[in-house]
């Protein structure tokens, strides 16, 4: 059995507790254990990197300080996290920065998205798949720190990324290519500027529904609450419905995979997803 050490971040287990739940029952399918770090702390996103640098790098290092002392990979689903989590080991491994806490740079940091778009990962997934998900129109949301900055996520493709696509295509769904994969959902603005989150959601959405898909999938916590909980206000700023499922990619994961709590995790949702899912048999 595959073990991996594991960071929730503070959505995960607020949020975006559904994320949470389908990251642990599909891997639980997948046959791969996850150790939750003992003791973590909230990263520092998306307010303290805005305040002071030196607390930025230093919240992010006492959690991979604490993840050090394994040797297992260490999964981090909110990509904000995986976002400080590089930061902080290019600050000590290309600055020589000195932090607060035992870090050396020897943990393998993994996004979600990236571990499960591994192709050892997709040949279990295609082994164990139970109910396909034929019919299924998706796009792709990526947003901007899932690919960005390419010196610290390592992506090539980072202006038009396909992993995702490549993951929907496994599970039977159909990613509809567009051109909003890696725009901005106005992310932690929601706090302060929500009229710029507005509006950049409603060109989002306007876009994906321009493109006929069924629901958006997205990998981030930020992106998926900015366009599910914003979406009837978008709706009611714009004149126009959308009606419009932000599902992640790991729910989508384990439909396909059978997983018995799935309408759950749905149910979670302020866009409700079910009755998309229910035309397409799916649920």
């Amino acid at each position: 059995m595959k073990e991996l050490s594991y960071y929730p971040g503070c959505s995960l287990h607020g949020t975006a507790r559904e994320y949470d739940d389908s990251i642990r029952g599909v891997l639980n399918v997948l046959d791969i254990q996850l150790h939750e770090l003992e003791d973590w702390t909230c990263c520092g996103a998306s307010s303290a990197h805005c305040t002071n640098e030196d607390l930025a790098i230093d919240l992010a290092a006492r959690n991979l300080a604490i993840a050090e002392k394994s040797d297992r990979e260490l999964l981090v689903p909110c990509v904000a996290c995986y976002s400080r989590f590089k930061a902080a080991e290019s600050e000590l491994k290309e600055h020589s920065k000195k932090l607060r806490f035992s870090y050396r740079g020897n943990v393998p940091i993994r996004y979600a998205l990236d571990f499960f778009c591994a192709e050892p990962i997709l040949e279990e997934v295609k082994k164990k798949l139970t109910k396909p998900l034929a019919g299924l129109k998706v796009v792709c949301y990526y947003g901007c720190l899932t690919v960005r900055p390419p010196k610290l996520t390592g992506i090539r493709q980072y202006e038009n990324p396909q992993h995702m696509d490549r993951l929907m295509e496994c599970i039977g769904a159909e990613p509809i290519q567009w051109s909003y994969k890696t725009d901005c959902c106005g992310a932690s603005l929601v706090m302060t500027r929500t009229d710029i989150v507005r509006k950049l959601g409603e060109r989002l959405l306007s876009m994906a529904k321009e493109a006929e898909a069924d629901c958006v999938v997205t990998g981030c916590p930020m992106c998926q609450a900015n366009l599910d909980t914003r979406q009837e206000e978008i709706e009611k700023e714009s004149g126009q419905k959308y009606d419009l499922p932000i599902l992640y990619f790991t729910e989508l994961m384990g439909l396909a995979l059978g997983h018995k709590d799935v309408k759950k995790w749905l149910g979670r949702h302020i866009t409700d997803p079910i009755k998309v899912l229910a035309a397409k048999g799916l649920v």
